[in-house]
C-alpha cells in the first residue's frame, strides 16, 4: 500500500505540473521576442557575453537609412547589431557607428528609473559566482544573497547583481526547487541557461501596469514586497523597500516593475535620452495589429517613432512609457521569426 501511495503521489505531482506547464503555454498576449541594449563597443560587448556569461551569437546586421533614422529617432545613424541567444531567450546588442551617444552615468544607481537589466537563470550559484569572479566582473552586490525564508514570494532564490564592461547591470539567480519555470531546474550540467526577465525601475506600479498590461496585454503572474538587509546588499541600495510585480506574455522573458517604495531620491530617466545613449534599452514585443494600432493613441505609451516603419516585412514602431522604458512594437511577425 505505501508503494501504491508513493506512486499515486508522483502521478498526482506529475499532473499537476503538467497542468501548470500547459497554462502557461496557453496563456495569451503579447510575445517578448529579445531584450536589447546598446553597447560602445560590440566586439569588446560580444566576447564578456559570449565568453563569461556562454551566450551564442546566431546573427548579425547593419542598418542605416531614413526609416530606421524615423524608427530609432536619431539622425544620421548606423547601427550593426549582434543577436545573441541563451536558452530559448535573445539578447541583442547594438553599437551606433554614427552618431556615438553617452555613457552611463558613473553614479548610477539601481532605484534611478532608467535602470534596467535581464536575469539569467543558473544551475549552481556557487559555481557562477566562481566563474564570473574568474572574469573580473565589477560588483553591484557585495557577493550571492539568498532571500530569507520570511518571503514566501522570493524565500530560498539566491541572487547576485554585476556588470558588464559598459556598466549595463545583470543579474544571475539560482531558484530553489519551489520555484521558477520546471525548466530552470534541468539537472544537465550547463551552468548560463536562460533568461528568466528583465526588470525595470517604476515610479508607479499602477501607472505602469495600465501601461504594460492594459494596453499591450501582459499577464500579471505575481507580487511582492521585498526588504531587509538582503535585498539592500542585493541592490546596493541601503534601506530599499521594493514593490516588485511580475508580468508575462505568450512567450519569452517576463517584464518585472520594481518600484522603490524606500529610499526616495531615485532619479529620472533624462527627457532627451535617444537610442544611441548606452543606458537605452529595448524589450521587442510582438503584438496584434489591432493591439499596435490602438497602444499610441490610449495613453501609457508616446511615440519615438512617428508612425510605424516597415523593416524585413513587419511593422515596428519604437514607443516609450511614463518613465522612459522603451518596447519596440512588432507585428506580422510569427511567419518570419527565426526558429529557437
Amino acid at each position: 500500500m505505501r508503494r501504491l501511495a508513493q506512486r499515486v503521489a508522483v502521478l498526482l505531482a506529475w499532473s499537476a505540473a503538467a497542468v501548470a506547464q500547459s497554462a502557461v503555454a496557453a496563456r495569451p498576449g503579447p510575445t517578448v521576442a529579445a531584450v536589447g541594449f546598446t553597447v560602445r563597443d560590440l566586439e569588446r560587448s560580444l566576447r564578456f557575453y559570449t565568453e563569461v556569461l556562454h551566450f551564442t551569437e546566431v546573427g548579425r546586421r547593419e542598418r542605416m537609412g531614413d526609416d530606421e533614422e524615423r524608427l530609432q529617432g536619431v539622425f544620421g545613424l548606423r547601427t550593426v547589431t549582434a543577436t545573441l541567444r541563451l536558452g530559448e531567450e535573445r539578447l541583442e546588442l547594438t553599437e551606433f557607428l554614427t552618431p556615438r551617444g553617452r555613457a552611463l552615468p558613473e553614479d548610477g544607481r539601481s532605484n534611478d528609473r532608467w535602470f534596467q537589466h535581464v536575469a539569467i537563470v543558473v544551475g549552481d550559484m556557487d559555481r557562477a559566482y566562481a566563474e564570473l569572479r574568474r572574469h573580473g566582473v565589477r560588483h553591484v552586490s557585495p557577493a550571492p544573497q539568498t532571500l530569507p525564508a520570511w518571503n514566501a514570494a522570493a524565500a530560498g532564490i539566491r541572487a547576485f547583481y554585476f556588470q558588464d564592461p559598459d556598466g549595463h547591470a545583470l543579474e544571475v539567480l539560482q531558484f530553489p526547487p519551489d520555484k521558477g519555470e520546471a525548466r530552470w531546474q534541468a539537472k544537465d550540467g550547463a551552468l548560463f541557461l536562460g533568461i528568466d526577465h528583465t526588470a525595470i525601475v517604476v515610479a508607479d506600479t499602477a501607472a505602469s501596469l495600465r501601461a504594460w498590461r492594459d494596453e499591450l496585454g501582459f499577464t500579471v503572474v505575481g507580487t511582492a514586497e521585498n526588504h531587509g538587509v538582503e535585498q539592500e546588499r542585493l541592490n546596493s541600495v541601503f534601506g530599499a523597500r521594493l514593490r516588485i510585480t511580475t508580468l508575462r506574455g505568450a512567450g519569452g522573458p517576463g517584464v518585472e516593475l520594481l518600484e522603490y517604495l524606500a529610499p526616495a531620491g531615485g532619479r529620472p530617466c533624462p527627457r532627451d535620452t535617444a537610442a544611441n545613449d548606452l543606458w537605452h534599452w529595448v524589450v521587442t514585443v510582438e503584438v496584434a495589429d489591432a493591439v499596435a494600432r490602438r497602444v499610441p493613441a490610449v495613453g501609457g505609451w508616446n511615440g519615438v517613432s512617428p508612425a510605424p516603419v516597415r523593416r524585413d516585412g513587419r511593422a515596428e514602431r519604437l514607443l516609450h512609457d511614463a518613465d522612459g522604458h522603451r518596447a519596440l512594437l512588432v507585428t506580422g511577425a510569427a511567419a518570419d521569426r527565426p526558429a529557437r
